[in-house]
């Protein structure tokens, strides 16, 4: 069973739109979380992963961190396990 993805992310974030492409690529549903849309959602992505920027990446119950560090682990093969839930 595939892992569930969420992304939090803003409106205008390139970096979102790359790790968007990349996961869509593999054929990933992700579940968005607007942080500017809902002020109370960025304090919540700060409290857990502690860091104030977006895209912050959570596969299952893995953080995986931003755009770099989801491109890096795609790139070492460990991205793919990760998402079918290995």
């Amino acid at each position: 069973m595939p892992a569930q993805v969420v992304m939090y992310t803003t409106a205008v974030c390139p970096y979102c739109v790359r790790a968007e492409r990349l996961l869509d690529a593999k054929g990933v549903k992700i579940d968005k979380i607007r942080v500017d849309l809902d002020p109370e959602q960025k304090t919540i992505m700060m409290q857990k992963t502690g860091r104030r920027t977006v895209p912050q990446i959570y596969v299952g119950d893995t953080h995986v961190g931003g755009f770099d560090d989801l491109y890096a682990l795609d790139q070492a093969g460990r991205l793919d396990p990760l998402l079918n839930g290995a």
